[in-house]
């Protein structure tokens, strides 16, 4: 089972082309506004986009190329699309809110409850089953989302934030929930937390401005990002500019040593690169302390934040972390020009 899909929504900017393996989970991260709920709603059909094909299984969900355009109806796509809010019922009971997708598909009512009932045991919400979606918990109502969207056996299921709206003790829950349920499974789950792309996808796909800027495995685009949208989900400092030997050599001059950690991989000298780094690997100093080993440059600090049991010390798009005594020693305050010192070894050089 195969997701094939390119479509262009000229008003929105967007213009993709994206396929999914069969039992593959992909992850769609990027910035407010790169297009993540646009490609959902594409393929869905709660959208329709200016021009484009896609296909699920051999079965056309639209094509807006050809002279005759196809559009085939959501509930026809073979799709269900959960989203950050559950959208139940109101007046059904749990039971009932799960049995209405195999009911409508001509379930008798016998065997949509029985269904129903295998499902709500799946995500472990069976005991629910005569309540009222009034009164369900956030985790709770998702649950039985989750196995009312399972109901209409989808062949690809779209997730749309689906842990965004949930507190910090629900969340964890169900991330091991969607674990389990996506193992083997077709779906595409949009979302800005690195913890859901790693815990549950096998690739990854950076969306901005309406186009895919990066995709991969799931740790392979966050070991090595290839833009700062993708460094920033890792935590990592992300220094673009033009390789130079072991290095990279920025717009404005500076020149950052590192290490290729995959041979190889590294592109000619001249092209385009980048160096990355953990705020970790960073060193704050009051004045240079260059040497053969170090990458020594001045910043100015334009914030101090807590970070865990460190300080982290902002200066722009960089960062570095140190310890609440170390940044009381020096006597740190926003607008200060300080050094950071980073060693070679801990910098990744590679290209893009």
């Amino acid at each position: 089972m195969t997701l094939s899909f390119q479509a262009a929504v000229a008003g929105r900017g967007f213009d993709v082309a994206l396929a999914v393996r069969p039992g593959e989970t992909v992850a769609v991260m990027g910035p407010n506004g790169a297009g993540k709920s646009t490609l959902l709603a594409s393929i869905a059909g709660l959208l329709r986009p200016d021009s484009g094909r896609a296909e699920l299984n051999g079965r056309t969900l639209f094509d807006l190329d050809g002279a005759q355009h196809a559009w085939s109806p959501p509930h026809n796509r073979g799709t269900a699309l959960l989203a950050q809010e559950p959208l139940l019922f109101p007046h059904l009971s749990v039971l009932d809110n799960v049995a209405f997708g195999p009911r409508s598909a001509g379930v008798s009512r016998r065997g949509a409850k029985e269904q129903a009932l295998r499902l709500l045991a799946d995500v472990e919400a069976d005991h629910l089953a005569a309540r009222r979606p009034a009164e369900l918990s956030g985790g709770q109502a998702q649950r039985v989302a989750v196995a009312r969207a399972l109901a209409a056996d989808p062949a690809l299921l779209l997730l749309d934030e689906p842990l965004a709206a949930l507190d910090i003790h629900s969340a964890p829950l169900l991330r091991r929930l969607f674990k389990r349920v996506l193992a083997g499974r077709q779906a595409i789950i949009v979302t800005h937390d690195v913890l859901d792309a790693l815990m549950l996808a096998d690739r990854v796909v950076i969306m901005q401005d309406g186009r895919i800027a990066e995709e991969g495995p799931t740790r392979t685009v966050l070991e090595r990002p290839r833009s700062s949208f993708a460094a920033g989900l890792a935590g990592l400092n992300f220094v673009p500019g033009t390789l130079d030997g072991t290095g990279v050599r920025t717009d404005g001059g500076l020149r950052i040593a590192g290490h290729d950690d995959e041979p190889g991989h590294l592109a000619t000298p001249g092209g385009s690169g980048v160096a990355v780094f953990p705020p970790s690997a960073v060193s704050v100093f009051l004045t240079d302390a260059h040497g053969s080993p170090r990458n020594s440059f001045a910043v100015t600090i334009t914030d101090l934040e807590p970070h865990g049991d460190q300080v982290r010390v902002r200066a722009g798009s960089l960062a570095a972390d140190i310890t609440p005594a170390a940044s009381a020693d020096l006597a740190l305050v926003p607008g200060m020009t300080v050094h950071f010192v980073v060693k070679a070894a801990a910098v990744s050089v590679y290209g893009t």
